[in-house]
């Protein structure tokens, strides 16, 4: 209660701010809206649909994208893990390449898939799949060696000892690699629907922008904050909250 108390004073706040530049007049009222036409683009966008279309699309987009890069992170990272051949080669290239902005795959993604919905994918899954990855290599580092030494005078070696042992220890940092990865992948998204004319929250800010309408804006970038946090308030908190009694960190 204490908190859900902070947080409605603290966006109070916020929206008194944000109305009160609105009505000193420094900038026009079509390049600074004001919380009252934000709140009714908000309300005309979910009122004729066209957010509601946006949301549903985005997030079906979304969903493939990160499924697909957290699958292939968790497995890519379990390999790199599993060599120190793979990790000094492959491992090497991939911390390098996380560092690039998911937007320098956008021009790659045009020329490879053309203005389609796979660019869109392939932005989305570029952006993601390496954190992931990292995330997945620097806990199977971080398991503690008794473990793997117990393991192994029990007889466990190969997939058993990755199954049984390391990727169960290594849960917290996946955890972590998942969560970062679904910020990413839903950053990326974003960034591959601006590419072409293909509905979504991207094209929606696209168009609020080609249009003038910085309330459109204001209102598609409200409703990717509240989808990107209600995300990971009610799937990966509860998730870490578990972990975290299970490992007694709690």
């Amino acid at each position: 209660m204490k908190k859900t108390l902070r947080l409605l004073v603290f966006f109070a706040i916020i929206v008194g701010l944000w109305q009160a530049f609105a009505m000193a007049g420094i900038w026009p009222s079509y390049v600074f809206p004001s919380p009252k036409t934000t709140a009714e683009a908000l309300r005309q966008g979910f009122a004729d649909r066209t957010f509601i279309i946006g949301i549903a699309i985005s997030m079906k987009r979304v969903l493939i994208g990160y499924t697909m890069s957290a699958l292939g992170g968790i497995l890519l990272g379990a390999l790199i893990g599993a060599s120190s051949w793979l990790e000094d080669t492959l491992g090497t290239c991939v911390s390098g390449l996380q560092s690039l902005p998911s937007l320098c795959w956008v021009p790659v993604a045009i020329l490879w898939f053309g203005l389609s919905e796979k660019a869109i994918l392939f932005v989305t899954i570029a952006g993601s799949l390496l954190a992931v990855t990292m995330n997945v290599v620097t806990g199977i580092h971080n398991v503690p060696r008794i473990y793997v030494t117990a393991a192994r005078n029990l007889g466990a070696h190969g997939i058993r000892m990755y199954l049984h042992v390391l990727l169960p220890a290594s849960l917290p940092h996946i955890l972590s690699g998942l969560k970062q990865g679904w910020a990413l992948a839903w950053r990326s998204l974003i960034s591959g629907e601006m590419i072409f004319l293909s509905l979504g929250l991207g094209q929606l800010l696209m168009m609020g922008r080609d249009l003038n309408d910085l309330s459109q804006v204001f209102a598609v970038m409200i409703l990717i904050t509240v989808i990107g946090y209600t995300v990971e308030r009610f799937a990966f908190a509860p998730a870490e909250a578990q972990i975290r009694r299970r490992w007694g960190t709690a």
